[in-house]
């Protein structure tokens, strides 16, 4: 399976709201968009087995969102994730690549460098807290 299918660029800045009950909201702000063509696929898993391609992960969250969407907020359980995103332009669901090399935009929290292949799930761990976080995603783009 191709290891890049769900690959999401996010820097990110959680910012600790009130904490209200026991759930978390996540505001994603997706920047960098090339262009408004297609979905973004939006992935968070806790599992460091199922990243960041998350497809088989049965608790991992997923979103997908027009590519022209800036913004996204999903509510989770608080704890530790690793959250992958990829801009689907011809939307056939997977990461098109050319010799192994991404030709579609992916981006991860906490926004790594990425040289060859994905970060690792500890490179991109991000702590949600209980109420309200927000986080930046810069897409990334090699061709």
């Amino acid at each position: 399976m191709n290891r890049f299918k769900h690959l999401a660029a996010m820097p990110l800045l959680l910012l600790a709201g009130n904490a209200q009950g026991s759930g978390a909201d996540v505001e994603i702000n997706i920047e960098g968009a090339r262009n408004s063509r297609g979905v973004i696929h939006i992935c968070m898993t806790r599992n460091s087995n199922h990243f960041p391609d998350c497809g088989d992960d049965p608790s991992a969250v997923k979103r997908t969102v027009p590519a022209s969407t800036r913004s996204v907020r999903v509510t989770v359980s608080p704890g530790a994730y690793a959250v992958s995103l990829f801009h689907d332009q011809n939307r056939n669901n997977e990461l098109d690549t050319f010799l192994g090399i991404p030709r579609e935009g992916f981006g991860f929290s906490r926004n790594p460098t990425i040289r060859f292949g994905p970060p690792s799930f500890d490179a991109v761990r991000i702590n949600i807290i209980p109420g309200s976080s927000r986080m930046t995603v810069n897409m990334q783009y090699f061709l």
